[in-house]
């Protein structure tokens, strides 16, 4: 079995556990991505859906027709960008009890990255999405 992935908000309220393989470890740009979470990228561990608990009180916010952004509604933390139809979460590294544990593995939708960020990573680089 996996070593099991945990985080949760910065008040301590909403928690999460997956006992799941990471399905990629990516660094996202989108602006829906930038947007949601107040920061230039979303750097994030995906996991199945069906794999996660999740205990607390968390809110959901439709970003897209296939997004939705979870987020702790006592702090506001943003913790998860869920895709029901593909069965996925994604857990923010923020969010992740030991972020250390994982490294990404690609950024994706770099052309909409923020002009000043450059790469010091040799990471693969997609403009949009990474294909399947």
């Amino acid at each position: 079995m996996p070593q099991p992935i945990t985080g949760g908000c910065m008040c301590g309220a909403l928690t999460y556990r997956a006992d799941a393989e990471p399905i990629n470890v990516r660094v996202c740009h989108c602006m829906l991505c930038q947007k949601s979470t107040g920061a230039p990228f979303f750097a994030r561990v995906q996991v199945p859906l069906n794999t996660i608990q999740i205990s607390g009180p968390v809110r959901w916010f439709a970003s897209s027709t296939q997004v939705d952004r979870g987020f702790c509604e006592r702090c506001g933390s943003t913790l998860f960008s869920k895709r029901e139809r593909k069965n996925v979460i994604g857990l923010g590294f923020g969010s992740l009890d030991n972020p250390n544990n994982f490294s990404p593995q690609e950024h994706i939708w770099v052309s909409e990255q923020q002009t000043w960020l450059r790469f010091a990573d040799d990471l693969p680089i997609h403009t949009g999405s990474a294909p399947d």
